[in-house]
């Protein structure tokens, strides 16, 4: 079963009508109210945007970060899920000179799991990943993003900058990387 870890999101009923669309077996639950057993008995990931910053929804994504690293599960995160995969595997944040809204184009610059061509993806963020530890691979940008898509290693854990859940492109990326095994 995929673990949607709800952070939050204005967005996070779009990823909920995405996977109920492409039949994905899934739970949704609040990052305060995740249990062992929710981490355990999930096969992959998602972690979604978030409205404010809080410590504790740091932690409680990392560590399920950590979990899927060493567990080689299946991770995507979006917008927010994106920014803490980035900071907790040695990456950084910045705040934008102003924030995206929008539909904009990613450029795939590199073969992957997620899709074949370039993306018309949504945006919503005032923050972007600066930077990534050597480890990640960087898989499309946008003028704006440097890192729009990018994968740790040869494992299946993934964040995008952009809301996939909110443009037909972006769906067909969730749809990809819930056939990830």
């Amino acid at each position: 079963m995929l673990l949607v870890v709800d952070n939050g999101s204005v967005y996070t009923d779009s990823i909920i009508d995405c996977l109920r669309e492409i039949r994905t077996d899934h739970k949704r639950v609040l990052f305060d109210k995740i249990t062992e057993s929710d981490i355990e008995n999930s096969s992959s990931f998602i972690l979604s945007g978030r409205r404010q910053n809080d410590p504790m929804m740091n932690a409680v994504n990392s560590k399920l970060i950590r979990y899927a690293l060493a567990k080689k599960k299946p991770l995507l995160g979006i917008c927010y899920g994106a920014e803490i995969l980035a900071i907790t595997l040695g990456g950084t944040i910045k705040k934008m000179d102003r924030p995206r809204h929008g539909i904009y184009e990613a450029c795939v610059i590199q073969d992957n799991l997620l899709c074949g061509k370039n993306l018309q993806v949504f945006e919503s963020h005032s923050y972007k990943v600066a930077t990534l530890d050597m480890h990640f691979d960087r898989i499309a940008s946008s003028d704006a993003c440097q890192f729009e898509i990018f994968q740790y290693q040869d494992q299946n854990i993934f964040g995008t900058q952009f809301h996939p859940e909110m443009s037909s492109d972006g769906k067909m990326l969730l749809k990809n990387f819930t056939s990830i095994k």
